[in-house]
């Protein structure tokens, strides 16, 4: 048994190469798992066979043939869960800090899927690995999660987030001060050619990505910010603050590494406990996939960055 997916090229992703449009399409498959593919036959531009390195145009039918592989569910575990919301479609948690949303090469257990599928029963057309997962967040970054407990709620809600109809807005603190109390940053970005887990501006293949900000709270060395997702890139809102200079505290891929001496010894102690990116999704807006209602989510801020967050507006009252 062979399944076969079928894509529509966007505007957006024109001009890709084949193999590169597929790994953004298909994230599960390794690019040397694409190549061999079209090796073997298995991609399509247009219904014609195609090469890994041919570029794909806008509104091109891409279409690739994988063989059925009967692959288990990741095994339930029982992972306490944050809940915000949960009925018969949806379930909506607050996902902490240190834990991978989806199994992946090298890591089984220990992830979000595995404490839902202890709780719940998943849409099953995500794929055995991300079961209703319809968007991510970063292992490091915390906050509000809707995961779909059907295929059709999996269907209407993926739709939603690939349509921009979905809304999502984040809390962060930067480093420095930021000089405008609002504004919107758009810079494409993509992935790096040489450090492939990295995304950069500097891409050769990018896409388009824009944030808009609004200043929260100033500290001495920092800055508190809401920010919001016109679109939802890979690691967009860490790699757009970091190009514009301000790169999320804690942030160990794009951000500063070291506490400045500089910082109050309180947050600064704080700080050196926590080890992660001051990243989290405060609000989530989705259209509900059976009633149409709007609904809209709000996850409480983290007890790590709630207590960074006191202890530098301590700080600053006192000087």
């Amino acid at each position: 048994m062979e399944k076969v997916h079928t894509f529509t090229v966007t505007a957006e992703e024109s001009s890709e190469r084949l193999d590169i449009f597929l790994s953004g399409r298909l994230p599960e498959l390794t690019r040397s798992r694409i190549k061999a593919l079209t090796q073997e036959g298995r991609a399509a531009v247009n219904g014609r066979s195609a090469k890994a390195g041919q570029k794909v145009r806008e509104n091109d039918t891409v279409s690739v043939s994988l063989p059925e592989i009967s692959a288990p569910l990741p095994d339930p575990e029982d992972i306490p869960l944050d809940i915000l919301y949960e009925d018969d479609d949806i379930i909506v948690v607050n996902k902490e800090a240190q834990i991978a949303v989806h199994p992946g090469a090298g890591r089984s257990s220990g992830t979000l899927v595995n404490a839902l599928l202890f709780r719940t029963r998943l849409a099953s057309i995500g794929g055995p690995w991300r079961p209703g997962i319809v968007h991510r967040l970063d292992k490091d970054t915390t906050g509000a999660l809707v995961i779909a407990k059907n295929d059709q709620s999996y269907l209407k809600l993926t739709r939603q987030f690939k349509e921009r109809t979905s809304s999502r807005k984040y809390i962060a603190l930067v480093w420095g001060s930021m000089k405008d109390d609002a504004g919107t940053i758009d810079m494409p970005i993509g992935r790096d050619s040489v450090h492939r887990k990295r995304i950069s501006t500097r891409a050769r293949i990018k896409r388009s990505a824009i944030t808009n900000y609004r200043v929260l709270g100033r500290f001495p060395l920092m800055t508190l910010l809401e920010l919001k997702l016109e679109t939802g890139r890979t690691h967009q809102i860490r790699v757009h603050l970091s190009e514009i200079k301000h790169p999320v505290v804690g942030d160990q891929v794009y951000g500063k590494r070291a506490v400045p001496p500089a910082l109050d010894k309180k947050a600064a102690d704080i700080l050196k406990g926590i080890g992660r990116q001051m990243l989290h999704a405060y609000m989530l807006g989705i259209t509900h996939p059976r009633t149409g209602d709007s609904m809209e989510f709000t996850a409480p801020m983290p007890p790590d960055m709630e207590k960074l967050v006191e202890a530098l507006r301590e700080g600053s009252a006192q000087k």
